[in-house]
């Protein structure tokens, strides 16, 4: 393996090469493997008109809302999890503050299945689950069709090809072999849909370690473009194995987000005011990644000889 791969890059080079004003981004990772480093340095490099789209548009998107770096947003559920609502996105919509927000509301399985479709190559995807909902009246790209087979009448939502999916992981080699372990979510499918990848992790390692234990590696090399080195990317939601969720950042979000005064001074301190992660990382304060660091807790290996 050649010492250095043309695909990693600091964070910085992989926003300002990958992500543009008015593309369509996804940022994956349900609750666990959220990538808040890729979102900062968004912010930071001023990117505008973005279209977002995720599952659960948490505290990730609520920042990318504040500091007015989006134009639209396709999501499923939006709320601070455990917590309550998500106040800078509430001020988008309600108030149109600081720009208005154009939404585009799913099921959980409705967006899963547009990403689905996208990974697949395919126009449009089939389900069953807005049988009874009132969600295709105000989304109008919800549609159906007749069922060839059953003569039943079923819902189609259109295939998402995002222009960028970024997703973090805990171990990728050079060429951007990705390995996860832990609590998935629809990274894979959301990576396969994109027309860029950047992959975004906490440690990487020699292609023999990937290649060791072959059945971790969600996202493979030939699809990637971009591979960043960035430990506690994730905060404040966790990597396993690296570090705990950081639950009592998200019951502070609650009050930093509803004071707009708040939020822009977080922004300032933690965002605009640092040139990277490890300056975010410092500001937090070695008590709490201290607090927050895994223990181990090692798997028992398998044999894959045969």
């Amino acid at each position: 393996m050649p010492p250095t791969s043309p695909k990693l890059m600091p964070m910085r080079d992989a926003i300002a090469r990958f992500v543009h004003d008015g593309d369509t981004v996804v940022i994956e990772g349900f609750t666990h493997l959220i990538c808040f480093a890729a979102a900062h340095e968004i912010i930071r490099q001023r990117r505008r008109d973005l279209t977002l789209c995720r599952l659960t548009p948490d505290l990730v998107y609520d920042q990318l809302i504040a500091a007015g770096c989006a134009r639209k947003l396709v999501f499923s559920w939006a709320g601070n999890p455990g917590v309550g609502s998500l106040h800078a996105l509430r001020r988008a919509v309600e108030k149109h503050q600081p720009p208005s927000l154009e939404l585009e509301e799913y099921s959980h399985f409705g967006l899963v299945a547009r990403l689905s479709a996208g990974a697949a190559k395919l126009p449009f995807w089939p389900l069953r689950d807005y049988q009874g909902t009132d969600l295709p009246a105000v989304n109008p790209l919800i549609r159906g069709v007749t069922c060839p087979y059953t003569g039943d009448a079923i819902a189609t939502v259109p295939a998402l090809n995002p222009d960028v999916t970024i997703v973090h992981a805990q171990r990728a080699d050079r060429d951007g072999n990705t390995q996860i372990w832990g609590l998935y979510g629809v990274q894979k499918e959301a990576a396969f849909a994109a027309k860029r990848v950047i992959v975004v992790v906490e440690e990487i390692v020699q292609e023999q370690v990937v290649r060791a234990d072959p059945n971790r590696t969600l996202i493979p090399g030939i699809i990637v473009d971009a591979v960043v080195c960035e430990p506690w990317g994730a905060h404040p939601s966790y990597a396993q194995g690296y570090y705990d969720r950081d639950n009592d950042f998200y019951v502070e979000w609650e009050d930093i987000s509803r004071d707009e005064a708040a939020l822009k001074r977080w922004l300032d301190a933690f965002v605009y005011g640092v040139a990277d992660r490890a300056g975010y990382m410092h500001e937090l304060g070695p008590e709490r990644q201290q607090r927050l660091t895994a223990k181990p807790q090692i798997s028992a290996g398998v044999n894959y000889g045969f």
